[in-house]
């Protein structure tokens, strides 16, 4: 099993704590970046969204690019899985900034999350053009066309719906080989299709194992339906390490308490809108990002060990931890999982 985890651009996880003593700063991002890669961690997410999803619209979000960038250099093998949404950025130079990237962490340390949006009022505030969901794939799928070519060969055409480019060069291009990983997420009948087709990668929101385990039995037969090898498998959960159970669904009860009147909760019906889910997504769940809490890394260090070894069972490989604050929670995890 490999450990990432999600880099706290949005100064946390939770909907209901208004501080979790994880500020989104520079400062607080690089020291979480170099402390990880010393207890065990393989590989940080970060998100790309312009406004703060978690806190609330006025509260600070850190750019993904610019951050990413920075930290690669600051750091010595740390993956940086940087989300990428094609509506807000031009495929080919977009190819050019993360060929750059990898070049600065020598290689196999840049990958991209691509994500075909869901917030429109983030859009419509930062003067992008906001599409309908299949509308957003159609553009994804051109997206990634342009940037892998662009990434493998030079006087590359193309002239599709949504992207033109003609005779366009990138030098250098990226170390490495064949290119970039690219993960994806999505859980549409279009976003697993264009998913199977053209990434390497699936990563998913928090659920059990076993539900967990359906998804990938059915991507890895969408994937040999197009004859091409298997692909990495990864989940998103969040962590309560505790020396009891009771300790454990002591904090779950502080975290969950629903206030509707925090910020964090303005786009919730916006999210519910903008995406196509399988199923209901309730207010707690909201409440701590990314479905993290049904993933059920909460408990005793064995508990979470043994729930660990069950995503292993079903062809997890990759686990993309939140907690809070995450420093502190994420060296607890270390010590108790990780490093046992």
């Amino acid at each position: 099993m490999r450990y990432g985890y999600w880099l706290p651009v949005f100064g946390g996880w939770l909907r209901n704590v208004e501080d979790e003593n994880m500020a989104a700063t520079w400062e607080y991002s690089k020291k979480l970046a170099q402390r990880s890669e010393q207890i065990g961690y393989d590989l940080t997410l970060v998100a790309e969204l312009n406004l703060n999803d978690i806190k609330g619209e006025g509260e600070p979000a850190l750019d993904a690019w610019s951050t990413a960038a920075a930290l690669t250099a600051v750091t010595e093998r740390l993956e940086f899985m940087v989300a990428v949404r094609p509506t807000f950025h031009n495929p080919a130079l977009l190819a050019k900034q993360a060929a750059n990237i990898d070049h600065i962490g020598g290689g196999n340390r840049l990958s991209l999350n691509v994500v075909s949006s869901w917030w429109k009022d983030e859009a419509t505030k930062y003067g992008v053009h906001f599409e309908q969901h299949d509308d957003r794939y159609a553009r994804t799928a051109e997206w990634l066309e342009v940037l892998e070519n662009l990434w493998k060969r030079d006087q590359f055409d193309f002239a599709g719906k949504y992207y033109q480019v003609s005779d366009s060069i990138l030098q250098p291009k990226p170390l490495t080989k064949p290119r970039p990983t690219l993960y994806a997420g999505g859980e549409s009948e279009t976003a697993k299709n264009l998913i199977a087709k053209s990434c390497d990668a699936y990563v998913m929101h928090g659920d059990p194992p076993e539900k967990i385990g359906e998804r990938i039995r059915d991507m890895a037969a969408r994937r040999e339906r197009f004859g091409l090898p298997p692909m990495i498998y990864g989940v998103s959960g969040y962590s309560i390490v505790r020396g009891s159970e009771a300790e454990a669904q002591s904090e779950l009860a502080r975290i969950t308490d629903v206030k509707q009147s925090a910020a964090g909760y303005n786009n919730y019906q916006q999210w519910l809108s903008g995406t196509q889910l399988e199923q209901r997504v309730s207010l707690e769940d909201y409440s701590v990002s990314n479905r993290g809490l049904r993933s059920g890394f909460i408990g005793t260090p064995q508990m979470v060990i043994d729930r660990v070894a069950d995503f292993e069972a079903v062809g997890v490989s990759l686990l993309l931890l939140q907690c809070s604050p995450q420093l502190e929670e994420m060296e607890r995890f270390s010590e108790a999982v990780i490093l046992r």
